[in-house]
C-alpha cells in the first residue's frame, strides 16, 4: 500500500470482477475512509505512589470525553496510557473541530501527546476486501446458464 500512495497517480479497486471504484489516493481515502484515528497518550508521572489509581481516574475521564464529544467512536486499541481511537465521519466532525476539542481538553485530562489522521488507503482496501465472495457464491448468483 506505501507504495501505491508514494507512485500512483490514480487507483482503481475491483471487486468479484467488477470496478468499484477509480480515483487517487485522497479520493478513495475520503469517499470509502471510516473517518479519523485519534491517539492519545495521557502523561503518567514516573515514580509516583498510586500511580495506578492516578491513571485509573483519567482513564474513565478521558474515555468519559471521547464518547460524549466523538459519538460513535470506537476504541481500537489501550495499553499503558495510550489510547487509539477510531472516530466516525459524521456531518459535525471536521478536522478543526476534531484538533479543537482534543487541544481544549489538553490540561483538563492531562493530555501529553496526541495525533489525528485520516483512514489509510489500507483501510480502505481491507473494507473492499471484506466485499468480496469465493466463486462459489458469485456462481449461485449467475443466471444458471453454467
Amino acid at each position: 500500500m506505501e507504495d501505491c500512495e508514494a507512485l500512483c497517480t490514480r487507483l482503481a479497486v475491483m471487486v468479484n470482477g467488477r470496478f468499484q471504484c477509480l480515483g487517487s489516493n485522497q479520493h478513495l481515502k475520503a469517499k470509502f475512509g471510516e473517518g479519523y484515528s485519534l491517539t492519545i497518550k495521557l502523561r503518567v508521572p514516573p515514580g509516583q505512589q498510586g500511580v495506578n489509581a492516578s491513571l485509573e481516574a483519567k482513564t474513565q475521564a478521558l474515555m468519559q470525553f471521547v464518547s460524549s464529544t466523538f459519538p460513535g467512536s470506537r476504541l481500537k486499541d489501550q495499553h499503558h496510557g495510550l489510547f487509539h481511537y477510531r472516530i466516525v465521519r459524521a456531518p459535525g466532525i471536521t478536522w478543526a473541530g476534531l484538533f479543537g476539542a482534543v487541544e481544549r481538553a489538553r490540561s483538563k485530562y492531562d493530555i501529553e501527546d496526541y495525533s489525528v489522521s485520516q483512514t489509510t488507503l489500507e483501510q480502505v482496501f481491507i473494507t473492499f476486501a471484506s466485499m468480496q465472495r469465493e466463486p462459489q457464491e458469485i456462481k449461485r448468483k449467475c443466471c444458471g446458464c453454467c
